[in-house]
């Protein structure tokens, strides 16, 4: 075999692995064992205080829907902000599952704040924000779905969310993609739910297939990235594209895992020198001003300091877990949580988790800071008002 066809084998084997953030054990049991959902949360609620919304209405994008707690935490905060301002929140999330426990979470939300319209797509970072495939093709075939609920509670709210279980597997219907791996969609979709008793109030909110939307008044990008990619990639693929969808004195709020942290100690005990978090705000924001190039002179691209920019999220113990010995359910949840936040590939783990080392090491860090904690990292981007 020539060197070009191993390199070629090589690439393609590479593309097909496992992709870290597809495990959905890891994620739920990270989700449900640490609080940075929480934690980002509050973050973005102090960026939300800056955002002055005109009509006819606040509009928000969310970067990476996840499972929908940030979401729904997010609404609730706003909602105590902007009692009756109406809503438009659009979320990108190609995983079905996600959509799935994320639309849970919302009946209580639109009890609680009728006027708003909630959009969940699944189109790329490009095109996500404009509800609307660049390539024409794909524009023609769009399953774009408006769901009216009705009725007066939110267990009526919850009914209705729950019988979208076809309408969501249609749409969110997924294939690797043969050029990278990764999971690509069957068929772009938009779905748009509001209740029918605010329609009225909303026609000026509710997006519409065919019209393209943009200018948002805050976009949240937390996670969005495998943190090993280039700065230059980032840049373009994920903060280039959100940036130019903000309306005037709009906020792209980013949010990464720094390290720095006893979770990355695990990790460097076990790959001694692991460095997974390839590039830092600086270098992200250095690499968003080259790719908008003159366009740059429209935002505001300041990286913050350490004391504004990072901030902690912790994984839930009792004091009582943390002693002398420490139960193997508490050290397979940070363990878990370890590899999660540090992106460890399945593949990787076996010559460590055979021996045990991965457990003792495990201990030692949990005994010495009395718990395990993470480091993630803030910037925003804010374009000027003419």
């Amino acid at each position: 075999m020539s060197a070009v066809t191993q390199g070629v084998a090589t690439e393609r084997k590479s593309a097909a692995s496992f992709r870290f953030y597809d495990n959905r054990q890891k994620y739920l049991a990270f989700v449900n064992t640490c609080n940075e959902k929480q934690a980002v949360t509050r973050r973005a609620l102090h960026e939300i205080q800056h955002v002055h919304p005109s009509p006819p209405a606040l509009r928000m994008f969310d970067a990476g829907m996840g499972d929908g707690t940030i979401m729904s935490r997010l609404i609730r905060g706003t909602n105590r902000m902007f009692p009756t301002t109406p809503f438009l929140y659009v979320a990108k999330e190609i995983s079905l599952e996600d959509v799935r426990l994320g639309l849970e979470k919302m009946a209580d939300r639109f009890y609680e704040h009728p006027s708003i319209v909630l959009v969940i797509t699944n189109l790329n970072y490009v095109e996500a924000p404009r509800l609307m495939p660049k390539d024409t093709n794909l524009a023609a075939t769009l399953n774009w779905q408006e769901v009216r609920l009705t009725g007066t509670t939110a267990h009526d709210y919850a009914a209705q969310i729950d019988d979208l279980g076809h309408t969501l597997t249609h749409g969110w219907e997924t294939k690797p993609s043969p050029k990278t791996g990764n999971p690509v969609f069957v068929r772009p979709s938009v779905l748009v739910i509001y209740r029918e008793d605010h329609r009225f109030l909303l026609d000026a909110v509710i997006p519409r297939p065919g019209c393209m939307f943009e200018n948002y008044d805050f976009i949240l990008a937390s996670q969005p990235w495998r943190a090993r990619m280039s700065a230059q990639f980032k840049a373009q693929r994920v903060l280039a594209p959100l940036v130019r969808s903000l309306s005037p004195g709009g906020r792209l709020l980013t949010i990464q895992s720094y390290g720095e942290d006893p979770a990355l100690q695990i990790v460097q005990h076990c790959w001694p020198g692991e460095k997974p978090f390839a590039a830092d705000r600086h270098q992200l924001l250095a690499a968003l001003k080259t790719e908008l190039g003159r366009e740059a002179r429209d935002f505001t691209l300041h990286a913050p300091t350490d004391e504004k920019s990072l901030f902690r999220y912790e994984m839930h113990t009792l004091p009582s877990e943390i002693g002398d010995r420490i139960g193997t359910s508490t050290l397979f949840a940070a363990w878990n949580a370890a590899i999660y936040v540090n992106q460890i590939e399945d593949e990787r783990l076996d010559s460590v988790v055979q021996n045990g080392a991965y457990l003792e090491a495990t201990q030692k860090v949990l005994q010495e800071h009395g718990g395990l904690w993470f480091n993630d990292e803030s910037f925003v981007v804010t374009r000027r008002r003419s």
